[in-house]
């Protein structure tokens, strides 16, 4: 059978598992909608976890910004893993002893104010909708190339399907439809690159085979290096990056991650506390199963990609070239009229343009890997893309539902009507979603890393402090969550998107990138908070209690329910 008619059938299978997953968990009550009724298996939360964290940006796009800029391509491996671990030590748990439903829920309590609530609101939208914007794009990427349909058609049903669960099953859906996605998502991760290791380095194991010798004795990264030369590309384990910005990248990465919405939800669907931290022990070895790997598969690719193109004739190219050419996502421009493609680092004399989105998608077809696995990787690539898109969605509609209708608006909502305002947030967030997948600002990874760095300016200090400095006041939460996200978004506009009279690398502050700076709009963030709250008056009694028993509990066993 051919690649298009696998990718229906695989595509198809794991749409109605979807589907039926999200019919029969349909959510009966709010708590259903906003936590999944709070009884959440660990294992069950952790793999929902694990896909509601990879998104399409783990899954699509790390690979292969690490197989464009090798060394330097390391940052997003650390910040990412690195942010899970400090949001299972450090958050997570406490969190949950909390027991509210949503980020802005803990904010507005822990800082007493509404405003404080509202501020993490629009926070919490502005966070979700930068990143949702990424995974709607994957989704077109996916679509557009292998079932041969336009990628804003693409787009479009991709909405379709994320609007059908998210808003019929809320957390509840969304839970056990994720730990589904999980499932396509790794196995078709790991089979081509059990594949693709097998036959260059003749060892099944990817993270083994990423350092192993290729058959002519060669290590593969020095063959990688010497490639990469002979084109005049730098050496492919060599970095370029400030060490500066590195660290700032990796850092803002990390507490980016540890201040992501739609991930912290997802410890309030759990019973305990010791399940919140049981399950963020599972994810974390899921994740790590992804995320060990990406290496391996970025040099394979690279290796492949090179071998295929360089110097080879235009006109004895493989089928799956000319199948990308048509998404518009590669591209070959004969400058010297040879016929040859000439891949080289020099832009003058350069004929190869490639999205560096496609190298994972396009990867088992560079390896002639047989039908089957090329429409794994469609499907799975789908299943990272909408997992993650979903979580965001369910932000958005209870930040509206439950933290400005039903804590501001209207207190006296009755649940129906509330679970009624959920639904219509959600659909109006599908849309919004939509039209920024259709008119992207950038390719996917370089938005969501953008969206890590508006969680870490906004609401890691506010909710870190919260737990651990119980002098802290609603005026300096406030203070510093308007700053911070302000000056994120002035450097974003301003290096990213040229407003402001734009900016070149040169004129970056401190010598830091836009996807690093939210390291420093967090820490001015810290600043501000402290310097506002010693100079206020301190939190009242019963806040200060409230803190001191999230952080020692009394008979830690059962949270408190509201």
């Amino acid at each position: 059978m051919d690649v298009q008619t696998w990718t229906f059938i695989l595509v198809g299978v794991t749409f109605a598992l979807y589907i039926g997953i999200a019919i029969w968990s349909r959510a009966g009550s709010t708590k259903e909608f906003y936590v999944a009724g709070g009884g959440v298996p660990p294992l069950a939360n952790g793999m929902a976890t694990a896909a509601d964290w990879m998104s399409a940006a783990s899954f699509i796009s790390m690979a292969g910004l690490i197989s464009f800029m090798g060394y330097d391509g390391a940052v997003f491996l650390m910040g990412w893993t690195g942010g899970y671990v400090l949001l299972a030590l450090l958050l997570a748990p406490y969190l949950r002893k909390f027991g509210k439903f949503t980020v802005p829920d803990f904010i507005g309590d822990r800082y007493y104010s509404n405003t404080a609530r509202t501020v993490a609101v629009i926070c919490a939208i502005i966070v979700s909708f930068t990143y949702v914007a990424g995974q709607m794009r994957g989704v077109g990427v996916v679509f557009s190339r292998f079932l041969e349909v336009d990628i804003n058609l693409g787009v479009y049903i991709g909405m379709a399907l994320v609007f059908f669960y998210a808003v019929l099953g809320g957390m509840k859906g969304i839970t056990y439809t994720q730990v589904a996605q999980y499932v396509v998502l790794i196995f078709a991760f790991m089979v081509p690159a059990f594949f693709i290791s097998f036959q260059l380095t003749g060892n099944i194991l990817p993270q083994l085979g990423f350092g192993g010798t290729m058959s002519d004795g060669t290590y593969l990264l020095d063959k990688l290096d010497q490639l990469h030369v002979e084109l005049g590309f730098a050496e492919y384990t060599s970095g370029s990056k400030s060490m500066i910005d590195v660290f700032a990248i990796t850092m803002a990465l990390m507490v980016g991650t540890a201040g992501l919405p739609h991930v912290i939800v997802r410890f309030f669907t759990v019973a305990r506390v010791k399940d919140a931290r049981i399950s963020a022990g599972w994810a974390l070895l899921l994740i790590a199963i992804l995320y060990t790997t990406a290496p391996a598969i970025g040099a394979f690719a690279r290796t492949n990609l090179i071998k295929t193109v360089s110097d080879k004739e235009y006109s004895s190219m493989p089928e799956w070239f000319s199948n990308w050419e048509k998404t518009g996502l590669i591209g070959f421009t004969d400058k010297n009229n040879d016929g040859k493609i000439q891949y080289v680092a020099d832009a003058e004399a350069n004929e190869l343009t490639i999205d560096r989105d496609i190298m994972v998608l396009a990867n088992p077809e560079i390896a002639n890997l047989p039908n089957w696995v090329i429409a794994l990787v469609a499907a799975g690539g789908l299943a990272a893309a909408l997992s993650t898109a979903a979580g965001l969605l369910l932000v958005i509609s209870t930040a509206v539902s439950h933290d400005l209708i039903k804590k501001q608006i209207k207190p006296d909502i009755s649940e129906k009507a509330e679970l009624m305002w959920a639904r219509i947030g959600a659909a109006a967030a599908v849309i919004v979603a939509g039209y920024f997948g259709i008119n992207p600002p950038g390719f996917v990874a370089a938005v969501v890393a953008l969206a890590f760095g508006l969680a870490a300016a906004s609401f890691f200090p506010a909710i870190i402090l919260g737990i651990f400095d119980k002098r802290m006041n609603k005026e300096g939460a406030i203070a510093g969550m308007v700053v911070g996200i302000l000056l994120m978004l002035f450097y974003m506009v301003k290096y990213k998107l040229g407003g402001f009279g734009g900016g070149t690398p040169e004129d970056w502050w401190f010598g830091i990138s836009p996807e690093g700076f939210g390291t420093v709009a967090m820490l001015v963030n810290v600043v501000v908070s402290l310097v506002v709250s010693r100079m206020t008056a301190p939190a009242p009694e019963e806040v200060q209690e409230m803190v001191e028993n999230i952080r020692y509990p009394r008979g830690a066993g059962e949270a408190h329910s509201h």
